[in-house]
């Protein structure tokens, strides 16, 4: 009646809630097939995450954290999503985004609501390596697609969505997936729905943390792809840093003061 508190309990919280021992929790998830409780909680977060309003995500985070001091609480979360990011992100398939990209006629980047922070920022990186990046953020369809009209089969979409998922997000990049675009989907599992219409998927873990996502881990995917492509295209980036080195000096974009102690 309540799996979704359950699902965010450890076992020993779950089994003092429901009058039980926490090795009986851990026998009924082997009951049900389960390897141990973990993996039928990450079942049941994954079936739920997406379903809980706004409300519910802060009742359960704040229940979760309890009296535990928050900054400790919080970048803890945001390094075991990152160490496990990086165990479980597919190599091949990272390889394939930057060549995909390197290959690319034009480059989109598709993030709305809070993804739209990653899409800006790999938008502003790439803008430094190539000419044809378009960045799109807004959460109209009509609009949205009135920016996506112009996709076509060689061109490549990296489209950023996770829980609450956006449809406007999964409705364009099936836009972008049916007139033959490659869509690289970075979201937080495989059963994600962005996932079901990528050509690649590049999961980034993510976690909920009172009515904010963390999306230290998606940032950081987002850096190693700039960084890869960056390596391959080293020589045309440094001229073309070299330039905007002197636009920059020329309009004092940047302080050249140190600071004083």
């Amino acid at each position: 009646e309540e799996y979704d508190k359950a699902a965010f309990m450890t076992a020993n919280r779950l089994g003092k809630n429901v009058g039980v021992s926490e090795s009986t929790v851990v026998r009924f998830a082997v009951e049900l097939g389960f390897d141990g409780y973990p993996s039928m909680q990450k079942a049941m977060q994954e079936m739920v995450l997406n379903r809980l309003t706004s409300a519910q995500r802060l009742e359960i985070a704040n229940d979760r954290m309890g009296t535990q001091d928050v900054v400790t609480t919080v970048l803890q979360a945001d390094a075991d999503k990152l160490h496990q990011t990086a165990e479980t992100i597919n190599r091949e398939d990272f390889a394939s985004v930057v060549d995909a990209i390197l290959k690319a006629k034009h480059i989109y980047l598709l993030g709305v609501r809070s993804a739209a922070a990653l899409a800006n920022f790999a938008g502003y990186y790439l803008n430094y390596m190539f000419p044809n990046v378009r960045v799109i953020t807004t959460s109209g369809g009509g609009e949205m697609f009135e920016q996506l009209v112009n996709v076509q089969a060689d061109d490549v979409v990296l489209a950023f969505s996770f829980p609450r998922y956006s449809t406007a997000t999964i409705k364009g990049a099936r836009y972008c997936q049916s007139v033959g675009a490659k869509v690289v989907a970075i979201t937080n599992s495989y059963a994600s729905p962005l996932a079901q219409c990528g050509d690649y998927v590049l999961v980034a873990k993510s976690d909920m943390l009172s009515l904010v996502d963390s999306l230290v881990a998606p940032l950081s995917v987002v850096n190693a792809l700039i960084v890869g492509v960056s390596q391959r295209r080293e020589k045309e980036l440094a001229r073309r840093l070299g330039a905007l080195e002197s636009i920059w000096e020329d309009y004092n974009v940047y302080e050249k003061r140190a600071d004083k102690a």
